[in-house]
């Protein structure tokens, strides 16, 4: 499918029926396959050939939906995780371990940054949190002899600010580690981070992909482009044998294409078993076969709605970057020409309060731990997703305590300002 647009890709990618074959992904419920001989199912122990011999590693259907995304963003390998949070710990985690060190851009999730500000550095890794607005001095400063990687997000949730990939996954192969990119706002229909030198992309495909709030779920996605052995002093994980896989050298044996995510399925997902199961994969397809109508309707909609945001005297600011005048907008124009997302992030005038009575007013526009769905909603994140940050790191993730991110959905634009206006006593 490397010849087809996007357009095409996000219908018929991934999958390829035979003569006589379901023309829809099937469903492989299955915890297990069978093999007419030990030998057969032991090559499959050994990694000298493909196939499935327990779900918990792979399945028929999550792979077909995995092949999916990762013809979307442009890689060569991808695998599907049991959510977003997954996906980013797998990510690092591939590649990093006790005594090592990351860089990390600030204004990420608030769930990723407890994971790696907190769980993770538990378990020994240290991670340095940076501006994304840092300048190309203040960000090669972060990095020390153990890094072994640099994270961001294309769009950061919910601060809204809009990485500047190209400065970063310079910084990162200067250093001599890959760039990962958490491109969930965007989505490959807005920016494929590949394009601009990332090197491995993570989603949590419960957002947007999925697009109707039915099936949690995340995704890595290789690029194939990171020469592990270049850099092999750094990826021993990658670059030496794997005792546990009678001394096989991912990098030696599966090559920059497919290291990565092999030695993620085969060490990680054995370990720790964070599988997708294969009828959220199914739901995650069909969410995929419209995310490219989906993700046009949720920016027109974002705009408009940020617009009147704008324009309403009962407004402090408004944060989205296809407004012209936002402090993002050139970065947005340069890497993400579809449109940015449907989430605008806004402050209510009279602070928390004032924000927690606009929320409790609304009538259409639900009050949910979720985004980006068909269905608008809406958070004030300093008393859900981020209540875990005191106010500096709250300040630092872009975060106030009047912040509210509003997510639109799939409706009449017209109606979600409507609802908007009523709240804000309009």
């Amino acid at each position: 499918m490397s010849d087809y647009r996007i357009e095409t890709k996000c219908v018929q990618g991934g999958y390829t029926p035979g003569n006589g074959e379901p023309r829809q992904i099937p469903i492989v419920q299955s915890t297990t396959f069978k093999y007419a001989t030990s030998e057969d199912m032991g090559k499959l122990f050994d990694l000298e050939a493909s196939g499935y011999f327990y779900t918990r590693l792979q399945n028929p259907t999550n792979d077909s939906v995995a092949a999916k995304i990762a013809e979307l963003e442009g890689g060569t390998a991808a695998m599907l995780t049991s959510s977003g949070q997954a996906a980013s710990f797998y990510a690092v985690f591939n590649i990093a371990s006790c005594g090592d060190h990351v860089v990390s851009s600030s204004t990420i999730y608030g769930g990723t940054y407890n994971l790696f500000a907190v769980t993770m550095k538990r378990m020994g890794i240290d991670f340095t949190f940076v501006s994304p607005d840092c300048t190309e001095e203040e960000l090669n400063a972060a990095f020390r002899p153990n890094t072994k990687a640099v994270f961001g997000e294309t769009i950061a949730n919910p601060a809204l600010t809009v990485l500047d990939i190209e400065k970063f996954a310079k910084a990162a192969h200067d250093h001599g580690v890959p760039l990962i990119i958490d491109n969930t706002f965007a989505t490959p229909y807005g920016c494929r981070p590949f394009e601009w030198g990332a090197d491995i992309v993570t989603h949590s495909t419960t957002k947007y992909m999925d697009g109707h709030g039915a099936a949690v779920g995340g995704c890595i996605v290789d690029s194939g482009k990171f020469d592990w052995m270049a850099h092999a002093d750094k990826f021993p994980g990658l670059c030496t044998p794997d005792d546990s896989y009678h001394g096989i050298t991912y990098a030696e044996r599966f090559g920059n294409e497919g290291a990565y995510i092999t030695k993620a399925t085969a060490q990680l997902m054995r370990d720790f078993g964070s599988i997708q199961s294969p009828q959220n994969a199914f739901y995650l397809n069909l969410g995929l076969e419209s995310l490219h109508v989906r993700m046009k309707r949720h920016c027109e909609n974002g705009l408009a709605v940020a617009k009147f945001l704008e324009s309403s005297d009962k407004i402090s600011w408004v944060t989205y970057a296809g407004l012209e005048n936002d402090k993002y907008h050139a970065l947005a124009e340069k890497y993400l020409p579809n449109g940015t997302c449907g989430v605008v992030s806004f402050g209510v005038k009279g602070g928390r309060k004032a924000a927690e009575e606009f929320m409790k007013k609304l009538k259409l526009i639900a009050i949910e731990t979720h985004v980006a769905d068909a269905r608008s909603c809406c958070l004030h994140p300093a008393s859900a997703t981020h209540r875990q940050m005191n106010d500096d790191e709250l300040i630092a993730a872009g975060i106030t305590p009047d912040l509210v991110r509003l997510s639109c959905g799939l409706e009449n634009a017209q109606d979600l300002i409507d609802d908007i206006k009523q709240a804000l006593g309009e």
